[in-house]
């Protein structure tokens, strides 16, 4: 055990505890977020100025024969379609029955595809099948047209399982778009390629996405200055409402004292924010994103409880009183942190049922009871470790699905205050593992652990999937590594599938999952774990979202 701490509290006088706890570094953030203040004038004139700026898009633009592609595609990349949602569905439909397909320009086709796929409509893959030769490859000619294989490279992305078409399209443009990177550095695409091999649209957050095709519309000699304007003025003002936003939860979680009551804990409270941002950004989400950022805060502390702090005698007790959720449960939990957490868990609760909506409460109720699950999984995995018990893989992804970052349990509680897109048959799926929760929730599963266990393995600490792949059939560290990645890539097409209409329930709630797919993608996709040991890719991400203006 790393660090043993031995630590005698009053309670227990007489029993010297020895814990295993980790070091997490303090938070990187001080008080920088604690507080900001704009002038509400300034708001309201940058709101009204967005406001005429819509209506010129909605009047001159979307009504005119503008090339339809491209303009969805620039709404969308420069993140103003949620101002033009049935305006865009309207022009989807519209493409859906268009001829478009019949084009033989790749960059079109590619296009036409993947803005159709993305919101489910069905198109075949088979309409790439005109770019290949007579030996079924992908002809060598398009190797010369660089926006072609860029939006090949992204359709490729919207794969179903076993489509092998686009397969062969994802390594055909990898290959070739990686050797203009290296060979041509001054290629007018050269940058936009390197994001795009790292990150593809499919898998990228939307505002992130925004922030960088701004400046790169800008400069583009052909771009739309009013669609250029609404697209800063959007960005910044949205960034000044997050900032307000994250300032209030900043100051819940000073005044509640966590990083002090805690102090074997994450603090991380910036990072969640970043989280939870990533999940649903749209000015009308504001009250659903601050209750599941401090619902995924509550949630970082319990894991370290569980994962790195607590004994197995305190964590069995702190189990049952979290299944029974009645405060006058409390005086059986000894020592003084777990009376403290049990009281600041359901403190909050309480809070959050009086800020919602009367009919608001009962996707509450159904999400407290996916924390007790998830409660109930912590510590099984507890269990095995006092135990030194080693899980099958099956066993591990039995348990492991439900505490993996939450992710169930957050999917749930996304879903208060979302209004009534959200309704009881929405929780009757959700409760029936669909295929695109379960798919994410495994990618982030596996690409946790990919990304954590080295650190975790410093310690005293269950056997992570890659382990327990390892152990179950007897392959190295490398192999069981490369077959768990990919499974990732079955996954993200698992998720596509999910999106095929008509729909088990509204595209915004599979939005919802998608998001926190996007979110694990970026986390953890550089083999690390950027939200325990805060790294430059999550630094920079939340620079871009919430420090620094679009000039």
């Amino acid at each position: 055990m790393s660090n043993i701490q031995v630590l005698a509290s009053s309670q227990l006088s007489d029993k010297i505890v020895s814990r295993p706890t980790t070091k997490f570094h303090p938070s990187i953030w001080g008080d920088r977020f604690l507080h900001y203040n704009i002038s509400e004038q300034d708001l309201v004139c940058k709101q009204e100025r967005i406001e005429e700026l819509i209506q010129v898009v909605k009047k001159e633009i979307l009504s005119s024969n503008h090339d339809q592609l491209k303009l969805i595609d620039n709404l969308q990349r420069l993140g103003l379609s949620h101002h033009f949602e049935s305006e865009i569905e309207k022009l989807l439909e519209q493409l859906s029955i268009g001829t478009h397909h019949q084009n033989n320009n790749l960059h079109d086709v590619s296009l036409w595809f993947r803005l159709l796929r993305q919101s489910g409509f069905k198109v075949s893959s088979s309409v790439f099948e005109k770019f290949k030769d007579e030996k079924g490859n992908f002809k060598e000619s398009l190797i010369t047209h660089v926006p072609g294989l860029l939006s090949l490279y992204e359709a490729s992305h919207l794969s179903y399982v076993g489509e092998s078409i686009l397969d062969e399209a994802l390594a055909f443009t990898t290959t070739h778009l990686k050797a203009i990177v290296a060979n041509s550095k001054d290629h007018p695409l050269s940058h936009q390629i390197s994001i795009a091999l790292h990150r593809p649209l499919r898998k990228t957050i939307e505002r992130l996405h925004a922030r960088f095709y701004i400046s790169i519309y800008e400069k583009d000699a052909s771009h739309d200055k009013v669609l250029l304007e609404l697209a800063k003025l959007d960005f910044n003002l949205l960034q000044c409402f997050h900032k307000k936003e994250l300032s209030e939860i900043v100051r819940w979680w000073k005044e509640h004292e966590f990083a002090k009551k805690f102090p074997f804990a994450r603090d991380r409270i910036v990072e969640l924010y970043f989280w939870i941002l990533g999940v649903y950004y749209e000015p009308k989400y504001s009250q659903a994103r601050k209750l599941l950022t401090k619902v995924i805060a509550l949630t970082s502390i319990t894991d370290d409880i569980y994962d790195a702090y607590g004994t197995i005698d305190e964590l069995e007790i702190l189990t049952q009183a979290m299944q029974r959720w009645d405060i006058s449960y409390i005086d059986k939990l000894e020592p003084e942190y777990l009376k403290t957490y049990y009281k600041a868990m359901l403190d909050s609760y309480e809070e959050f049922e009086k800020e919602l909506k009367k009919k608001e409460i009962y996707k509450l109720e159904y999400a407290k009871e996916e924390m007790k699950r998830m409660i109930r999984a912590y510590f099984e995995e507890a269990r095995w470790l006092n135990q030194k018990y080693f899980p099958s893989l099956d066993e591990h992804l039995r348990v492991s699905y439900v505490t993996n970052c939450g992710n169930i349990m957050l999917i749930a509680t996304s879903f208060v205050g979302m209004d009534d897109i959200v309704t009881n048959q929405t929780l009757q799926w959700l409760s029936n593992d669909p295929k695109i929760v379960k798919a994410s929730t495994l990618l982030s599963r596996h690409m946790n652990d990919i990304a954590s266990r080295k650190f975790e393995q410093e310690r005293n600490h269950i056997p992570s999937t890659v382990e327990c792949y390892m152990k179950q059939y007897g392959v190295s560290e490398e192999e069981a590594v490369e077959e768990l990645n990919k499974r990732v890539v079955n996954y993200w097409k698992e998720i596509n599938e999910d999106f095929i209409r008509p729909t088990a329930v509204p595209l915004p709630i599979l939005i919802r999952v998608l998001n926190f797919t996007k979110v694990a993608e970026l986390i953890y996709k550089e083999g690390d774990d950027q939200y325990t040991h805060v790294g430059k890719v999550l630094k920079k991400s939340i620079a871009a979202l919430l420090i620094d203006p679009i000039p």
